[in-house]
């Protein structure tokens, strides 16, 4: 049996249809408060949560720890600059055809994926000394 959205959760979910890119829980508690949507930041963050967990709501995690939320169907990843935080969107996704076959493989119901790439942009390469740009010669282990 398949639970109905509460009010506050389809709120939440037609207004991160409006937006183009993920955002904060707090910036959506902002923009919700101001529309004069009567909601707590906690009823923010539960929603979100449990609309994660019913596989519409998609989060990752930005450079300053902070979740990111949009929705599933925008499958958005992204190459982010570790100094100036900027993060540029990645339009094609090589995760896909892996995802699909864990699935099936695994029997596994898998709702989405995050993808993603930190390093400096062109800008802040210019800003740091190239010393510290070398890579080591051996690669760093992955645990």
């Amino acid at each position: 049996m398949t639970t109905r959205l509460t009010h506050n959760q389809q709120s939440i979910l037609k207004w991160l249809e409006k937006l183009d890119s993920p955002i904060s829980a707090q910036n959506l508690y902002v923009q919700l408060r101001s529309s004069h949507q009567r909601l707590g930041l906690a009823t923010v963050y539960r929603s979100l949560d449990v609309l994660k967990l019913r596989g519409l709501v998609q989060s990752r995690t930005a450079i300053n720890g902070e979740s990111l939320y949009s929705l599933v169907e925008q499958h958005q990843h992204y190459v982010t600059c570790l100094q100036c935080r900027e993060s540029i969107r990645v339009y094609s996704c090589p995760v896909c055809e892996l995802e699909a076959e864990l699935a099936q493989s695994l029997s596994f119901k898998i709702y989405y994926h995050t993808f993603e790439f930190f390093g400096l942009c062109t800008s802040c390469q210019l800003q740091v000394p190239q010393s510290v740009l070398l890579k080591p010669e051996k690669p760093v282990p992955f645990y």
